[in-house]
């Protein structure tokens, strides 16, 4: 969208002119920092882009929302701050005005959704100490927000909004300034992440007034794509339901003066999905050694696909990193999803014969790919379906090794975009079988090297069936395996003879109880 095509609403109240009168005389920097633009030096060279990150996670809350709450209670008067303040936040914002609080002396009520991550709750309690109390309503910020407008009616304080705020806009676009003061060279787009608009809004607005030539792009999960919707239809719109993984941008519609801005000053809104933003987390870390939380790898998701579908432009690219409250028990789930949204993994399920010759075709069919992960438990006479993860530079070579399989007669079903087998059905690949007879159980280490699971599939012994393996490349040193081979009682001894010259660290599990109560038929 054009960011000048668009007519002026009869309620549009501000303008870039205003908002950057606004911006500069916010007092932002009595309480948060001029911080970092840094050039993301690992990810240009890779995608062959001049991108920098906006280091807003180096914030004192670790959150760019401490600037606007805090312009928009510094303004406040003494008969306003005597009332106190009430705010609904997903976590951000609220830990932004509980700062402000405690610095200002002033009493805030601040409302979270009960599905706001731990780590923000502790945080907003800290940071606000005897100044602040949380209540937990509701499962989104829309719920959260009628509570607290419940709360300030019964109260008369003032309510602090997280995002459709003159001041509240100004003390976020306070970040557009550092931007341009940081970087006077060619710049091509500043890539934005949006919730309810207030951060995108004023961005927007000083960089269109200052550098008109500068592309300004929002981007926005996927299942959480309010303002792009708004944008298209004309209107605000209303969500019915919002995704949480990106928790703080997790807004159900846009505000009245945040929309009027964006329909100005945005020039265009790109949508991500939960893998592309976990590969975004990735990538920030490579580059930086922090970990931002999935609102604040938006931005630089949203940038990658810019430059996949466009090209990386004739200039800088810059990422806002927009905060780093990450839940830590996150992070298991975004290692998982990180290499697909990259598209460097790949996810089959593929079918082959169940008789002997079968798996060895197998492996030679996956060639020199390593494998991420691989599942499987036997549960037909005739067919065995394994789950494999296979790790991938392009995504041309998951057509050709789908084409592979095919060419062995394997039955190949790709399942890399697939929400209930990545989510759900690779962790549930086993069970009690009754063809899984005289099945011996052992746990095997062996050193992660690329090719190294291939080699140890070779070396198993021809003769005898495997009736069960599972194994997830976790990227640690040594790599675990859990496996199931059918040996008769009369051949254990030639079994011991096979462990011991495999060469490899092994446990025998075939007594293990849970085994016996879960797998074993």
């Amino acid at each position: 969208m054009n960011a000048s095509a668009a007519a002026e609403p009869a309620d549009f109240t501000l303008t870039a002119a205003s908002v950057l009168r606004m911006a500069e005389s916010a007092r932002v920097y009595e309480v948060a920092h001029h911080t970092a633009l840094e050039q993301a030096s690992l990810l240009s060279a890779r995608i062959g882009a001049k991108i920098w990150l906006k280091r807003e996670d180096q914030q004192p809350v670790f959150s760019f929302k401490l600037r606007g709450a805090y312009n928009r209670m510094a303004q406040l008067s003494a008969a306003d701050r005597a009332r106190g303040v009430v705010a609904a936040s997903a976590g951000n914002h609220a830990q932004g005005v509980a700062l402000a609080a405690s610095r200002l002396g002033i009493r805030a009520t601040i409302v979270m959704p009960v599905t706001a991550p731990q780590v923000k709750i502790d945080a907003v309690r800290r940071f606000g100490g005897a100044f602040t109390e949380v209540v937990l309503s509701g499962d989104s910020y829309s719920e959260a927000q009628a509570e607290a407008m419940r709360l300030r009616e019964a109260s008369n304080a003032t309510f602090v909004h997280p995002f459709d705020d003159p001041d509240v806009i100004a003390g976020q676009a306070t970040i557009a300034l550092e931007i341009l003061a940081q970087h006077a060279g060619p710049l091509h787009a500043v890539f934005v992440p949006i919730g309810g608009g207030g951060l995108i809004a004023g961005v927007a607005a000083v960089i269109k007034a200052r550098r008109p030539d500068v592309r300004v792009i929002g981007v926005q999960a996927s299942d959480a794509d309010s303002m792009a919707q708004a944008l298209r239809a004309g209107t605000r719109i209303a969500l019915d339901e919002v995704g949480l993984f990106a928790d703080g941008t997790a807004v159900k519609q846009v505000g009245a003066l945040t929309f009027s801005l964006c329909r100005h000053y945005v020039d265009d809104v790109l949508r991500v999905d939960t893998d592309a933003i976990c590969a975004a987390i990735r990538d920030i870390y490579q580059d930086t050694r922090s970990v931002p939380e999935p609102s604040g790898a938006l931005a630089l998701a949203g940038l990658k696909h810019y430059v996949a579908m466009h090209g990386a432009g004739d200039g800088a690219l810059v990422a806002v990193v927009s905060g780093a409250n990450m839940n830590f028990d996150r992070l298991r789930f975004v290692a998982e999803r990180a290499e697909v949204g990259e598209q460097r993994e790949a996810v089959f399920a593929v079918t082959i014969p169940e008789q002997r010759g079968s798996f060895r075709r197998f492996c030679s069919a996956l060639g020199q790919h390593s494998i991420t992960e691989f599942n499987y438990r036997i549960g037909d006479a005739q067919a065995a379906h394994i789950f494999v993860g296979v790790q991938m530079a392009r995504r041309e070579e998951r057509e050709a090794l789908a084409a592979a399989f095919r060419a062995n007669d394997f039955g190949v079903l790709d399942l890399t975009d697939d929400e209930l087998a990545k989510l759900h059905l690779r962790h549930m690949i086993g069970g009690r079988s009754p063809l899984a007879r005289d099945e011996r159980l052992y746990r095997f280490d062996f050193p992660e090297r690329p090719g190294a699971l291939a080699r140890f599939l070779e070396r198993m012994h021809p003769d005898w069936n495997i009736s069960l393996f599972h194994y997830r490349n976790h990227g640690a040193d040594y790599g675990r395996i859990l496996v199931g081979i059918q040996v008769p009682p009369s051949e254990h001894a030639l079994l011991r003879h096979f462990l011991a010259t495999l060469g490899y660290p092994h446990v025998d599990e075939s007594d293990n109880p849970a085994y016996r109560l879960l797998l074993r038929a």
